[in-house]
C-alpha cells in the first residue's frame, strides 16, 4: 500500500507543476487531489498497484505551497491527523461522494476560464479543444469560498456526470478517472476558453455543430493519446525543474 500511496502523490505533485505551467499558477492557491479507489490509472499499471489502488484513500496537495513547487511530500492523505489542508478541501469531498467514476479532481484560478465563469456566456465549441466539453460545462452560480460540506455537494451537483464546471466570479473545477485525465480536462478547459476570447474578437463565430462534436470526441480524445500527452507533460516538468523530488515521476 505504501508503494501505491507514493505512486499517487508522485502523480498529484507531477500534476501541480504541468498545471502550473498550464496557466494555473496563483500564489499558493490550487490544489490537485486522487483517489485510489479508481482503478486503472494510465500513469499507473503494475499488477498488485493496481488492485490496491481500490482502497479509497484520498491524497490531496496541501496548503502553503505554490503549484509549481509542489514535491511528493507536500501531498498529504486527507485523514491526516496533522495535515495543513486547503480551506476548500471540501470541493473534492463532494465530487468523491457523489461521482464513483472520478478519480481525481482539479481546482485552480486559470485566468481565461475564470474570466468565462465571471460572464453569462457558455463555453463554445469553436475548437478541437471544445468538443471535449461537447456535452456542456457546469455552471456553479455563487462566488463565495467553498468551505463546508453543504458547498462541497451543491458544487458537485453542479458538475454532475460532467467533466468541468465554471464557478462564478471564483475559477474551475475539472475532474477525470485518473489524475492525467484531471490535468488534461483542466489544461483543455482552459485552452478552449483562450481560444474562444480571441476568436471572439476577430468577428462572428462559427462553432462546431454538437452533433459532430459528440462523434469526434471519442475519435481524438482517448486513453492512449491522454498516456502519450502525459509521458510528453512528464518530459516537458523533468526538463524545466527536474520532476517532483528531482527526478522524472
Amino acid at each position: 500500500m505504501v508503494a501505491v500511496a507514493q505512486s499517487l502523490r508522485e502523480q498529484v505533485a507531477c500534476a501541480c507543476r504541468i498545471l502550473a505551467a498550464e496557466g494555473y499558477a496563483d500564489l499558493t492557491l490550487g490544489h490537485v487531489s486522487a483517489r485510489g479507489s479508481v482503478a486503472g490509472s494510465v500513469a499507473g499499471r503494475a499488477g498488485d498497484a493496481r488492485a490496491e489502488e481500490r482502497g479509497g484513500e484520498i491524497w490531496i496537495k496541501r496548503k502553503g505551497v505554490a503549484l509549481d513547487e509542489v514535491e511528493p511530500d507536500d501531498v498529504v492523505a486527507l485523514d491526516e491527523t496533522d495535515a495543513v489542508l486547503h480551506l476548500e478541501t471540501v470541493l473534492h469531498t463532494g465530487v468523491y461522494r457523489a461521482r464513483a467514476d472520478v478519480g481525481a479532481v482539479v481546482h485552480g484560478h486559470p485566468p481565461y476560464a475564470t474570466a468565462l465563469g465571471a460572464t453569462a456566456t457558455d463555453l463554445a465549441l469553436l475548437t478541437h479543444d471544445g468538443i471535449l466539453f461537447a456535452e456542456g460545462v457546469g455552471r456553479f452560480d455563487d462566488p463565495d469560498l467553498i468551505v463546508d460540506d453543504d458547498q462541497g455537494d451543491r458544487v458537485a451537483a453542479a458538475l454532475g456526470a460532467g467533466r468541468a464546471v465554471l464557478m462564478q466570479n471564483h475559477g474551475v473545477l475539472a475532474v477525470g478517472k485518473d489524475v492525467p485525465w484531471a490535468v488534461l480536462t483542466a489544461v483543455t478547459l482552459e485552452r478552449a476558453a483562450r481560444l474562444q476570447s480571441i476568436a471572439s474578437t476577430l468577428g462572428e463565430l462559427r462553432p462546431i455543430s454538437e452533433k459532430l462534436a459528440l462523434e469526434l470526441q471519442p475519435v481524438k480524445y482517448r486513453d492512449e493519446f491522454v498516456e502519450e500527452y502525459w509521458a510528453a507533460w512528464q518530459r516537458q516538468v523533468a526538463r524545466e525543474g527536474g520532476g517532483p523530488g528531482g527526478r522524472r515521476v
